[in-house]
């Protein structure tokens, strides 16, 4: 098996996920937080690793790259 980045929108996003966001930094997903700012058509996600908090917002409708195994 290897891995492989997909484009994937924004919607598909589940915690455990590694995604790469438009600046070419990675995260991993811990949670998901809706209606980021009282905005629907927002979301943020939030890696709360030993490592580090990140927390980034992205648009719903966008597209994301996931990494997948395949």
């Amino acid at each position: 098996m290897t891995d492989l980045w997909t484009s994937a929108p924004v919607a598909d996003v589940q915690p455990g996920d590694r995604v790469r966001l438009a600046s070419g930094a990675e995260m991993l997903v811990s949670r998901i937080e809706p209606r980021f700012f009282g905005r629907d058509n927002m979301v943020a996600f939030i890696e709360d690793t030993p490592e580090r908090w990140f927390k980034q917002p992205v648009q719903s409708a966008a597209e994301i790259q996931i990494l997948r195994a395949t």
